[in-house]
Parts: C-alpha cells; structure tokens; sequence
C-alpha cells in the first residue's frame, strides 16, 4: 500500500465546522497554528500531513488527465511535445 496523505488544513475544516454547526465559537489564531496540531492527530492515526492533501485525488486527476489525454488527442505524447516517432 503506498504511503497515504491528507492535509491538516482539512481536519481543521472539517473540525472547525463540526464545532459551529454545535453553536459553539471557534475562533483560528486565537491559541496558535491548529494545523500543526491537526498534522499530529494524522501522525497518530498513520497518515502522512501533507500540504498537497489526499495524494489518492492526485493519482485519481492524473488517471482522469491520461484518459482524456487518449480521446481527444491522436497522440497523447502531443501534450509534451513528443514526436510519435521518437524525433
């Protein structure tokens, strides 16, 4: 299994917004960064804190980019500016 990631700045969303929906206040910067302490509970849980976020959507978008590379293009390789013929 490759190695999984997702963005602190999520968790703090998704906390953030839990926590307003309960009509409580949270207020960003007033105790600090919250992403440093979101990249922790990630490390905790075995996922890698990364700033590109969920590297499952990365691999998703470039399978998605490559599909479409090969229906609408004659040659994919024409993205790059590759010669079908190796020139």
């Amino acid at each position: 299994m490759s190695e999984e990631t997702y963005s602190p700045w999520t968790v703090v969303n998704v906390v953030f917004s839990h926590l307003a929906e309960q009509g409580l206040h949270p207020e960003l910067g007033e105790a600090g960064d919250p992403g440093v302490p979101a990249a922790e509970l990630l490390r905790a849980l075995g996922i890698t804190p990364s700033a590109d976020g969920d590297s499952r959507i990365g691999r998703e978008t470039q399978r998605e980019l490559a599909e479409l590379r090969a229906a609408l293009l004659d040659e994919p390789g024409d993205l790059h500016g590759d010669e079908p013929n190796g020139e």
